[in-house]
């Protein structure tokens, strides 16, 4: 059973940057396409960012050009850098596991999730 733990979440100021990890244990990691989603009080969960096992990366177009997708397969962790951060990227941040092929935005394609992690931007 593949288990996911994200950290990194805080409060930040509209401009400025976080780090977002995710540490995953279980299972082999290096063989799931990982994912990025978030979601807003009231809102529906979205996808961020996608990440094959091999370095190739998707991005929603609201975050593209701000944030950056990593993963380190040694590490069975994910990253997800953001940078110029908006108050409209308030939500909680979800790292999520899919064992489908890569790309995959869709929430329903992923098998695993973690507990999630709040980004509050202040303006």
């Amino acid at each position: 059973q593949v288990q996911l733990v994200e950290s990194g979440g805080g409060l930040v100021q509209a401009g400025g940057s976080l780090r977002l990890s995710c540490l995953s244990s279980g299972g082999t990691f290096s063989g799931y396409v990982m994912g990025w989603f978030r979601q807003a009080p009231g809102k529906e969960r979205e996808f961020v960012s996608t990440i094959s096992w091999n370095g190739a990366t998707d991005y929603a177009e609201s975050v593209k050009g701000r944030f950056t997708i990593s993963r380190d397969n040694t590490k069975n962790t994910v990253y997800l850098q953001m940078t110029s951060l908006k108050p409209e990227d308030t939500a909680v941040y979800y790292c999520a596991a899919s064992r489908g092929a890569w790309p995959e935005s869709a929430p329903a394609r992923y098998d695993y999730w973690g507990q999630g992690t709040q980004v509050t931007v202040s303006s």
